[in-house]
């Protein structure tokens, strides 16, 4: 079974509608919306379980949405920024909440924060907005791993008895998803670089 790009027809070309209402438009609003609240179920409650449930809710819809806006033809312009938006938003949030829990240390969050935080220069300098580039599929996996290993961290914090398997297979998953974050990365500078000279050259030759 086809877990990335999942939904989508070989001979169907995918067009970006100017569609705002939309089924995947509204589970990335839920997974927004999710993100303050795993927060103050973790740092407000100690409801570590509970804040796996709605991770898994966020992780569900970030899947959901993309078969459904492919299958359906439901993609559009708005879903194509929102969804990286929601996917970082909810990566760095959920990791900033488990550095201030105790839960994992602030080189974690470095790890996330410094490839996102050049990516945002270089798009800021080339584009002074959005670059509009797809979504890879090694983000997708990357999106994929760290939403997994996350969840499965603090379970193990909970008191049964596999409590340290747990925690290791936890931290592999995390730095296999660390890893892909940062060869995601790499991907979307160069990208985003040739975009951004092409766009250039383009502006100085309608100059």
């Amino acid at each position: 079974m086809k877990f990335i790009g999942a939904g989508s027809s070989p001979d169907r070309p995918q067009v970006d509608h100017d569609l705002i209402f939309t089924i995947p438009n509204l589970l990335t609003v839920i997974r927004f919306m999710g993100v303050p609240l795993f927060i103050w179920l973790v740092l407000a409650r100690q409801e570590y379980g509970a804040g796996v449930v709605v991770l898994a809710v966020m992780a569900g819809t970030d899947w959901v949405d993309g078969y459904v806006a492919r299958r359906f033809d439901q993609a559009s312009k708005l879903g194509r920024v929102m969804d990286p938006i929601a996917d970082r938003l909810a990566l760095i949030a959920v990791a900033v909440t488990l550095v201030i829990a105790g839960v994992v240390h602030w080189l974690y969050l470095a790890a996330l924060v410094v490839p996102d935080a050049v990516l945002l220069v270089l798009t800021l300098f080339f584009f002074r907005g959005h670059p509009d580039l797809p979504v890879s599929s090694v983000g997708k996996i990357r999106t994929g791993l760290l939403l997994l290993g996350t969840p499965m961290l603090l379970l193990s914090r909970l008191d049964t008895g596999s409590s340290a398997a747990l925690f290791t297979a936890a931290w592999i998953v995390l730095i296999l998803g660390l890893i892909g974050h940062w060869i995601a990365a790499y991907n979307y500078f160069w990208a985003i670089l040739r975009k951004g000279r092409l766009h250039a050259a383009t502006d100085g030759g309608n100059a």
